[in-house]
């Protein structure tokens, strides 16, 4: 067999599908939902089963047994059921809690983009200042504005009878 003519390799990668929701945030939380429904459905059976086996254990008496033996016998039975259930709990905020730091993943990295970008944009500002265009010089103006401008006197009594302040 050659994998010439298929155009595809004998040992494809089985971990790709997986990459790609890896990938995509909405396909990363579809994903995790999945498994969020199955874990859902497994702790409420498991709850059923509990409260099942807690009645048929606690209500298995042996002849000669004194008060309290028989929720004695069960309690261990009821606590690794009662672990089993917490442990899926933790699992299923764990899935919840998972899609949405994904999420916020993704919203962080855009943001560090942003600002890294507006950082590069001030550097850039800083190093190189974008030249002023001077003003133009209008044989209109009078002579008064040419004189407060930096001609103009720089002491009280270079005012050259003006009136002063």
């Amino acid at each position: 067999m050659s994998t010439e003519d298929t155009g595809t390799s004998l040992f494809e990668d089985p971990d790709e599908a997986l990459r790609e929701i890896a990938k995509n945030p909405a396909a990363y939380a579809h994903y995790l939902a999945d498994f969020h429904r199955v874990a859902l459905d497994m702790q409420a059976k498991l709850e059923i089963l509990q409260r099942e086996t807690r009645v048929h254990c606690r209500g298995t008496r042996v002849e000669g047994d004194k008060m309290g033996q028989a929720f004695l016998r069960s309690f261990p039975v009821e606590k690794s059921l009662h672990d089993i259930l917490k442990n899926i709990r933790s699992l299923t905020a764990g899935l919840e809690k998972s899609a949405h730091k994904r999420y916020a993943h993704d919203e962080k990295v855009t943001a560090v983009r942003k600002q890294r970008r507006e950082k590069e944009q001030l550097k850039e500002r800083k190093n190189d200042p974008p030249l002023q265009v001077a003003p133009e010089n209008r044989e209109g103006q009078d002579s008064r504005s040419q004189n407060m401008n930096y001609g103009g006197p720089t002491s009280i009594y270079g005012l050259d009878r003006r009136e002063s302040a």
